[in-house]
């Protein structure tokens, strides 16, 4: 029987826990695909492979700039809403179409209206 993940019903953003978790797996999958260049340049070069002098360039790249690469995006948190590409093409394909392309929510600010501001008492 298979999991089903849960229903998303808040615009809240995900735990800190969910985010590193997922950094984690992207850095070991980057890593991953360094370890698998390193190991298909020695094989390559062991076998004397046809077009060597494309696929060893090719391999020690990935295995120069995928580290760096691992620890940039490691570290780099998610976008906010705000930024997100789905959300531009969203609104850029509701001003084409006219007022009329998505119907009116309840308990939506619109979008060419300012968020209320929230103040906390607490410092």
């Amino acid at each position: 029987m298979k999991r089903q993940q849960p229903v998303l019903i808040t615009d809240a953003d995900r735990s800190p826990d969910d985010q590193l978790r997922s950094r984690q797996i992207r850095y070991i999958t980057m890593m991953s695909i360094r370890a698998v260049c390193l190991v298909v340049a020695a094989v390559l070069v062991s076998s004397n492979a046809p077009l060597l002098w494309l696929w060893v360039p090719m391999c020690v790249v990935g295995m120069v700039l995928l580290p760096w690469l691992a620890v940039i995006i490691a570290n780099d948190r998610p976008p906010k809403e705000q930024y997100r590409l789905s959300k531009r093409l969203r609104r850029a394909a509701t001003s084409l179409r006219g007022p009329r392309a998505l119907p009116s929510q309840p308990n939506q600010p619109a979008e060419d209206q300012p968020r209320p501001r929230t103040i906390d008492a607490e410092p």
